[in-house]
């Protein structure tokens, strides 16, 4: 016993003994729960009723959740890819081109519709029972058979009865052989061939400087003429570059007159050039000579900031609210004008309004009313556009419309873009008056120009509610899915020009900068050539 008394065991016991013998008025401390740390009360002598003891919950790190209140999203921190839905104007123009990344989410999301919702089997057609004739429906008294062998058995494979369902498994290609993971519908789209997405430089090939090209979204100060000569308006003074050599001459300097070059347009075919000022004056110089031809010192009462040629005609829109040439009063000042090949003439205002106007004399084919029906429609004059009576107009757009662009593929189709506040391009068939569709592009639209090679649209833009600003855009229409997205300016894009072969276009900004971009392909066998298909052109 002694042995015991002194052994570790019993020094560690008469130890804890003493501890508690020391530590008495502890004892009427609640006892813990070692499971779930809850502070439960002991009687005690001194406890009454009237004086009740204390408890303290405590909590330790085990945690179970309620799964009958809590919502399964929340619980396990589930969030959508998408976020929440919001409105247009915030929409955000992807800074590269994501066609291929496009692409692929679509084969996803097809792949996964047909694997998680597959379509239900078709059922084995029941065998219908033969319907009997009228002559056959009464009641026949039995007799005997005259075959001698009674029952008469015959394989599933050769039975002619249409109503006898096929076996699975002696098919070779039936899915229960197949080793793929997925099913055969999705392995015939995971293997079907891709298409080949046209890739798009996302680089200038050159950069000029533009010192003084104005930051002003109601200017025109770039053009591109059919003999590759690219006109552009610094300041008091205009500019050719040659693109074949890389020639700069200057035209004219309005510095003497204390004027500044507000808008530049080349004809269609030469090498005449017009060009507006602040003060509304008009200039014509012969490029080739650079000799000024004519000029019209009282154009206008305020800034020219839009020219249009056809043919021998020229049309220019003002801040006074004035489109010459027709003698058209305006809400707001006209900021876009734009000839058709055919003979009508597009026209945009500060009022939010486009207005298509033909001076030909021909009107159009209205229903009672005067006006279409339909999404979009436009409205028009009560004479069915003679004189000075617009032929359609048109008021979807809640910002300015200063860009407008006729569709050289397909006639009767005009692009416009609205301002800051519109952010949308919508397309028009001027025949009818009816819109066709529409794309929020989330910034502010400041140039349209269609493609000669191919049909696309190339827009630029400026000033956003969002990060992404100062793009150049190519959509493909009619389906207007974005080809590709270019950028580099760091201002707004607000001029934009082709060059004749349809292949360059070059982009200007408040950045002082000018941009090449080879943005659409080669022509197709050499000259190209009117489409069978534009039924337009041959109905007269």
């Amino acid at each position: 016993m002694s042995g015991l008394k002194n052994s570790p065991f019993g020094k560690r016991l008469r130890a804890s003994h003493q501890d508690n013998e020391d530590d008495g008025p502890r004892r009427n401390r609640p006892r813990i729960n070692p499971m779930f740390y809850t502070a439960t009360p002991t009687s005690t002598k001194d406890a009454t009723p009237e004086s009740p003891v204390a408890t303290r919950d405590m909590y330790g790190d085990r945690f179970v959740p309620s799964r009958d209140t809590g919502d399964m999203r929340t619980t396990y921190h589930l969030m959508d890819d998408s976020g929440p839905s919001t409105p247009s104007k915030t929409r955000i123009i992807p800074t590269e081109s994501d066609a291929l990344k496009e692409q692929a989410n679509a084969i996803f999301t097809s792949i996964l519709h047909t694997e998680v919702t597959p379509p239900s089997p078709r059922r084995p057609v029941s065998p219908q029972r033969p319907t009997t004739s009228s002559s056959a429906s009464t009641t026949l008294p039995p007799s005997t058979p005259t075959r001698k062998r009674i029952f008469h058995y015959t394989s599933p494979a050769t039975s002619a009865n249409p109503s006898t369902p096929t076996r699975r498994l002696d098919t070779p290609t039936d899915e229960a052989y197949s080793m793929s993971p997925v099913r055969a519908e999705s392995r015939q789209l995971l293997e079907s061939p891709r298409r080949q997405l046209r890739n798009v430089c996302k680089t200038p090939y050159r950069v000029l400087d533009a010192p003084e090209l104005a930051d002003d979204f109601y200017l025109n100060l770039v053009d591109w003429s059919s003999t590759n000569v690219l006109g552009v308006g610094l300041g008091s003074c205009v500019y050719l570059w040659t693109a074949h050599n890389a020639a700069v001459s200057k035209l004219c300097d309005l510095a003497s007159s204390n004027d500044t070059v507000s808008s530049v347009s080349w004809v269609q075919k030469g090498t005449m050039l017009a060009i507006g000022t602040l003060s509304g004056r008009m200039h014509i110089y012969d490029a080739h000579t650079l000799q000024l031809q004519r000029s019209y010192n009282n154009a206008h009462t305020q800034r020219i900031g839009a020219l249009a040629w056809n043919s021998h005609i020229l049309s220019s829109g003002s801040r006074d609210r004035m489109v010459h040439h027709r003698d058209v009063r305006e809400a707001q000042e006209v900021c876009g004008l734009k000839w058709a090949r055919d003979g009508p003439l597009a026209s945009g205002g500060n009022d939010n309004k486009v207005c298509i106007w033909d001076l030909r004399g021909s009107k159009r084919a209205s229903v009672a009313g005067g006006s279409s029906s339909g999404s979009g429609s436009g409205v028009g004059g009560e004479d069915g556009g003679s004189g000075d009576t617009p032929l359609w107009k048109f008021h979807e757009h809640t910002a300015a419309v200063k860009t407008l662009a006729w569709d050289p593929h397909l006639s009767g189709v005009l692009a416009t873009g609205g301002g800051t506040q519109d952010k949308h391009i919508r397309f028009w068939n001027t025949f009818n008056g009816t819109m066709l569709s529409e794309l929020d592009t989330g910034s502010q639209v400041c140039n349209l120009i269609w493609s000669l090679t191919s049909h696309e649209l190339v827009s630029t833009h400026g000033f956003s509610s969002t990060t992404a600003q100062n793009q150049i855009c190519i959509w493909k229409y009619p389906n207007l899915n974005m080809v590709a997205s270019l950028t580099g300016h760091t201002h707004r894009v607000l001029y934009l020009a082709m060059s004749p072969d349809g292949e360059t276009i070059v982009t200007g900004a408040g950045d002082e900068t000018l941009r090449f971009w080879n943005a659409f392909p080669k022509k197709e066998g050499g000259e190209r050539r009117e489409s069978r298909l534009d039924y337009g052109k041959l109905i007269r």
